[in-house]
Order: structure tokens, then C-alpha cells, then sequence
């Protein structure tokens, strides 16, 4: 048999349209693959694995195990693997046949299934591990195992540095939320999620099993697909999941809107029947019915070692690493070992030379196709009479343009954005849950997919996804390594900022550790006025490859010049001619703002210091973006040496104003030998609940203090 007959090829990838008839995929996949070719993947993907973990050499085998083939040192995690093999075994079938035009993706909530997801892009011909391409060889297969666990290159933990990855759980939780976001608008779309024991322990992955019915009515999407592999344990002892007994395990999920189905994973031929039940019983996600949810209870480490000289391994935290320690240094370590990769029977699965057996290769799926590259959006042109509305206006028109969605934890209203025109309800392509984590993964997942989206928050509340936020960034970077195709822009409108807010509502920690990452993708965006915010924000909603934060007053009381206004939006940073005063040698000081608040109370500023120094020569600045500031070499962005010094001429002193914490500007400056110069007033914390106005005093930022700061600078020498 042909490998073209053996693997059908991929219907298309479709746009959204009706939602795919997913029950003939399963009959389609059980007349057409025997039970035995599913079962031999499984078998395939285990071996695998354990031959990541612990060989460096006669992987096929060719001749009886040797110690010199095992690794002295060996490292990388076993327990998950067998479960989410056996998971990636049986969806092959309904992948290869799948609906025309569908699509499936699977999300590894599982971030320590590496070596997992390395076997089945090696079973898939889809993983380049020697020469020009991916391919099915000796050498490879040797590669593969003994390159594990790929330091420099693919890595051995979940990376989307290896074939099929679109999610990286670096932290434990969200992955159901983001299979959620990614099957917005997308009919065509079926995400399996699988989800490990300890993740369902999370806040994220709770919250997200009631969050889909915050998305009923919102529109035609796709279907998610649950898989709770488990497995009874967490890293060093049981799991709050293996608690419950399968009466309690049936009335949670019930209880949480699902309809459970649960198999422990004993035969091949019982747990197609429970797909195929499952995928009957497929509906689009905001559909207000009971969806099906797997519950998949294989002992963590299944097909492992039991116990080696009488140490007990199976059913205890010893699987969740590497169960044998020292195979190469232990002979009874050795001989578990020899008999562990045997019982797999690996001639059964492998050619000489190095290939899937035909036996295997029934059960395959079809190479995924690459990712289209996100369409670029044509630029928007809103137009308007008032200042704060122009922000709704574009983000109206951009959902007009369809692709696009709004996550807010239930602040659009209270972040004064109309999103319906007619100041009606919120519209289909918005959703709010008051949940910070669930917006992000769903933003994650939208944009991961090709959409456009943006998540619309207070101030305060955008660190909780602090965390989230550097992780997905560390994703985004090293997606970048793969060349599948540009990614939406990640978009954080903040807005209800610490300035006015009470005490508890004031944290602006999100941006300053945004900086701190020196990720040359992130944009800080601290616009002077709502037209100025409303422009930047055209621009982050068609653009690819950033990760945007603009901070914005919701309460706008002051519109400045246009003149610059296009000097700010292309280099981040511009002179404001009608608050400096120029003279012969250059400026005395130069007074700098970023962020409305800082705009508005250093412009005050700026004319008291002309009133009480009418000889002072005074230069103004606004920076619109704050990585301008840094070093160029980190920050794309950033200002070259020359465009730096015609701002902030050399040996000039300068007061900046900032609606962010100050240390944040003053590492950027410093990374440019500048800090000694400049002195940076921000927010800090004031200890107590305090009026705005004497928070902004405290902090030095109202127009008062910030004049008394600079008349003081001007009298020092310089």
C-alpha cells in the first residue's frame, strides 16, 4: 500500500461556514483503520519516548540493548506521555478524515508532554531533526532520542518550536480558555484540549469550564473538545481529581454543563466506540447544551516499569520524571530498561530504515497544513467630533472589518467605550467574564488562529496577567524561529488609571514588568490626549508582531496641537513647539511627559516655569512610546543616537513626567548611559487612600510640584 493511500490528503482549511458534520469522521475512521494500526501508534509513540528518555544509540533495535546505548544522565518527563499518546494515537484516524474544509488543532495543556509531541512530529514526517527537511531515516530516529532533550533547538518540554504546537504551557492553566478563543468565529474549527490533573487545579482552567457560557449568542464558532487525562497524580503525590470516585467524577462535570464520557483507557476498540459517541455529540461552542467532555482515567506512566528491584515505581511520583535513574550505572535499573523498550515490540513498528510501518502509518494523520499568515488590514480612517468616542469609533469600524474581537472583564461599559453606535447592548464580537486570566487566553487563542483582538482593562487589574503575558511572549519569540506566518498583534488597552482610582485600584506593575522582559516585540504606548490614543490604537489594531500596551485616561479633559502629531505616531517621541521656548545654545531644561495625566499636568507646568523664568530657554517633549527611550541594539524602536540627542540635547538636564512607575522609564534610560541626567517622576505608592489630588502631589506629579522640581533644576549648575 501507498503512503498516499495509506494517508488521505487534507481537505483545505476552509473560512467559517456551517458547522462540520463531525460524526463521519468517526465512521469514516473506524470502517477505514483497524483497531490494530491505532493501538500500534500508541505503541509507537511510547516507545519513543522512552527512547527520548534514555538512548543514545540502537534505537531500532538492530542488536540486544548495550550500556553504552543508554544515557549516563537521563532526563525529561514520562508520566503524562503515555496518556496523551494514547489521546494523539486514536485522533489520528478522525484527523486524516475529517469533514472537508474542517480543521482540527490540539492544545497540549500538558507543557511537560515534549517528548510526546517530538515522536508524533517524528511518526508524522513533519520534525527536521538531520539534513535540509523533515524525514524518516536511521540517522534521524538516532537523532531524535539521542539529541533529547534538543537544548538549542526544539527543546524537551511543549515549544512551538516543534510541528503542530500553537499553544505553550508555561503556565499551568489556561489552555482550555485559549482552545476556547481560538474556535471563535471559526465553525470550521474542532480544538481538542488536553488537560492534565494538576492544571484542572488551577483558577484558570476552573473558571474556564463555566466561562463558555459567557460566549452563548455571541456568534457561529467552532467546537472544543475536553480531554481530562486523569492520571491520579500531580508532580509528587495525588491529585485533588483523584478523589473522586467516578459517581462524583460524572456529577462535577455535569454539574459544570458537560456530559461526561470516561474510559480508562484498557482497550483500543472500547474507547473508539467512546470517540465516536463524543463526536456525535460535537456542537459549536455557544450552543446553551450540555457539551461532551472525555475523562480519560490511565494511571500516570501506563505501560512503564511497575517496580524495579522491589522498589515500587508505577502508581507513585517516581513516573513522573524518568522512572529508571541510572539504567547505565544499575543492572537491575538495565535489564527493567531492556525489557520497558522490548515490550513495545519495535520491530512491529519500524522499518529498517527507520520509517513507520505500514501498520503504523494506517493510523497517521495527514501533515498538518502550515498556518496561513495573518491578512494585513487596511488602515482605518475614523473621523469624529468628540475626543474619547474616537477610540469606541475605532474599535467599531475595526469589527466592522470583521476577524476582530473585544475581552474585557466586564469594564467596557465603565471604560466608557461605546461599542454599539447606538448605545445599545454589547455587540456579538465583544465578550466580557469578569475573570482577567480568561480574557487573556482568549485574546491568545484568537490572535494565534490569524484574528485581530484586543482586551480592554483597568489599570489596576491588568497585572494579574503578569505572568501570562510573559510566558506568551516567550512563545510568540520562539514561534518567530519556525517562519510559519506573522501573528496578530497582542493588544492591552488600560485604561481607569491609578490617578483617579481609590487606593486598591492602583497598580501599575503590568508595564514596568512588560519592560523589564526587554522583548523587542513590546510597544508602551502613552499617548498625550484621546485623538492621540485613538490613532495609536488604529495602529495596533492592524499590525502583526507586537505586543501593544497603551495606557490611556479614560477621563479626558484636554486636547493638545496636532502640529507633531504625526512626528509622535512614527518616531515615538516629539518636540512640542508651543510649550518650548528656544534661545540662542540650546535648551536649559528639557521638560518631557508620557501619558495623558503627565501631558496634562507638566503642560501646566510649563507655563508657570515661563512666568517665573521668563529667561529660562525651555525645550518640551512628548514621548509617545516609551521603549523609544532605550537602548537601540534591545528596543526596536528606540530612538537612534542622533534623533536622542536633538530631543534631549547632551549635558541638559531633564524632568520626565511619566503615568507609569518610575524605575521602569529609568532602566530604559540608564541601558543608554542617560540616567544620571534625567530625573523620572511616576507613581508610587502612597501608603493610604488618598484624593487624586494629593496622590498626584505625593508623587510629585501635579503642576506645582512638578514646577517647583524644575525651577529647582534650573538653579543647579550645570
Amino acid at each position: 500500500m501507498t503512503e498516499t493511500a495509506l494517508l488521505p490528503g487534507p481537505a483545505a482549511v476552509a473560512g467559517p461556514g456551517d458547522f462540520p458534520d463531525w460524526s463521519q469522521a468517526a465512521s469514516h475512521a473506524a470502517a477505514r483503520v483497524p483497531d490494530t494500526a491505532v493501538a500500534a501508534v500508541w505503541r509507537a509513540l511510547n516507545y519513543l519516548c522512552a527512547a527520548q528518555l534514555y538512548l543514545n544509540d540502537n534505537v531500532l533495535p538492530t542488536r540486544p540493548l548495550r550500556v553504552e546505548d543508554v544515557k549516563e544522565s537521563p532526563s525529561g518527563h514520562w508520566g503524562v506521555c503515555p496518556p496523551v499518546n494514547w489521546m494523539l494515537a486514536h485522533l489520528g484516524p478522525l484527523i486524516a478524515w475529517r469533514p472537508p474544509g474542517s480543521e482540527v488543532l490540539v492544545v497540549h495543556g500538558a507543557g511537560h508532554a515534549g517528548p510526546s509531541a517530538l515522536a508524533h512530529a517524528y511518526l508524522t514526517k513533519t520534525l527536521t531533526l538531520t539534513g535540509n527537511g523533515p524525514g524518516w531515516s536511521v540517522a534521524d530516529l538516532r537523532a531524535l532520542a539521542e539529541g533529547f532533550p534538543h537544548a538549542r533547538t526544539y527543546g524537551g518540554e511543549i515549544t512551538p518550536l516543534i510541528p503542530g504546537v500553537r499553544y505553550t504551557g508555561g503556565q499551568l492553566g489556561p489552555a482550555l480558555a485559549v482552545a476556547q478563543g481560538m474556535v471563535l468565529d471559526a465553525p470550521h474549527r474542532l480544538v481538542v484540549a488536553l488537560l492534565g490533573d494538576g492544571e484542572l487545579e488551577t483558577g484558570a482552567a476552573a473558571a474556564a469550564w463555566t466561562a463558555r457560557r459567557a460566549l452563548l449568542g455571541s456568534g457561529l464558532h467552532g467546537a472544543v473538545l475536553p480531554v481530562v487525562l486523569a492520571n491520579g497524580l500531580r508532580m509528587s503525590g495525588p491529585s485533588i481529581l483523584s478523589g473522586l470516585d467516578e459517581n462524583e467524577l460524572r456529577a462535577y462535570f455535569t454539574g459544570l454543563g458537560y456530559e461526561p464520557f470516561l474510559h480508562d483507557g484498557s482497550d483500543v476498540a472500547g474507547f473508539r466506540t467512546v470517540l465516536a459517541e463524543v463526536f456525535a455529540r460535537l456542537r459549536p461552542l455557544g450552543v446553551a447544551r450540555p457539551q461532551p467532555v472525555i475523562v480519560l482515567t490511565m494511571p500516570k506512566g501506563a505501560t512503564g516499569p511497575e517496580q524495579v528491584a522491589g522498589r515500587q515505581i508505577a502508581g507513585t511520583p517516581a513516573v513522573h520524571k524518568t522512572p529508571l535513574k541510572d539504567p547505565a550505572g544499575n543492572r537491575e535499573e538495565f535489564a527493567a530498561l531492556a525489557a520497558w523498550l522490548a515490550s513495545y515490540e519495535p520491530a512491529e513498528l519500524f522499518t529498517d530504515r527507520g520509517q513507520p510501518s505500514d501498520l503504523v502509518r494506517q493510523a497517521l494523520p495527514h501533515p498538518p497544513p502550515r498556518p496561513r499568515p495573518a491578512p494585513p488590514v487596511e488602515p482605518l480612517t475614523v473621523s469624529g467630533e468628540q475626543a474619547w468616542p474616537l477610540v469606541s469609533a475605532v474599535i467599531r469600524e475595526r469589527a466592522a472589518a470583521g476577524s476582530f474581537r473585544l475581552f474585557s472583564p466586564d469594564e467596557a461599559a465603565s471604560n466608557r467605550l461605546r461599542l454599539n453606535a447606538n448605545g445599545g447592548g454589547m455587540p456579538e464580537w465583544a465578550s466580557e467574564i469578569l475573570n482577567e486570566e480568561i480574557c487573556h487566553a482568549w485574546l491568545q487563542g484568537y490572535t494565534e488562529t490569524g484574528r485581530d483582538a484586543l482586551l480592554a482593562t483597568y489599570e489596576a487589574f491588568a497585572a494579574v496577567n503578569t505572568s501570562l503575558l510573559v510566558q506568551h511572549l516567550k512563545h510568540r519569540s520562539t514561534r518567530t524561529v519556525t517562519g510559519v506566518g506573522r501573528l496578530p498583534n497582542i493588544n492591552y488597552l488600560i485604561t481607569s488609571l491609578g490617578w483617579r482610582n481609590t487606593y486598591t485600584h492602583q497598580n501599575p506593575g503590568l508595564v514596568s514588568a512588560m519592560l523589564e522582559t526587554e522583548n523587542p516585540t513590546v510597544h508602551v504606548y502613552t499617548p498625550a490626549d484621546a485623538t492621540r490614543t485613538a490613532a495609536t490604537l488604529t495602529v495596533m489594531l492592524t499590525g502583526r508582531d507586537r505586543a501593544n500596551f497603551l495606557i490611556a485616561d479614560k477621563h479626558h479633559t484636554v486636547t493638545f496641537p496636532p502640529d507633531t502629531f504625526r512626528e509622535e505616531m512614527t518616531n515615538g517621541a516629539a518636540i512640542w513647539p508651543h510649550l518650548s521656548t528656544p534661545g540662542p545654545g540650546g535648551p536649559d531644561l528639557v521638560l518631557a511627559s508620557a501619558g495623558d495625566v503627565a501631558a496634562r499636568e507638566l503642560s501646566a507646568a510649563a507655563g508657570q516655569i515661563a512666568a517665573a523664568r521668563p529667561d529660562a530657554r525651555i525645550q518640551y517633549v512628548h514621548i509617545n512610546d516609551l521603549t523609544v527611550l532605550g537602548q537601540p541594539n534591545t528596543w526596536p524602536a528606540a530612538l537612534p543616537d542622533g534623533a536622542f540627542a536633538r530631543l534631549f540635547p547632551a549635558g541638559v538636564p531633564v524632568l520626565l513626567a511619566t503615568v507609569t512607575q518610575a524605575p521602569a522609564v529609568r532602566a530604559l534610560l540608564a541601558a543608554r548611559g542617560e540616567a544620571a541626567r534625567v530625573r523620572v517622576v511616576g507613581y508610587r505608592d502612597p501608603g493610604r487612600p488618598l484624593p487624586s489630588a494629593e496622590l498626584l502631589e505625593l508623587c510629585g506629579m501635579s503642576a506645582a510640584a512638578l514646577t517647583a522640581q524644575a525651577l529647582s533644576m534650573l538653579k543647579e549648575p550645570r
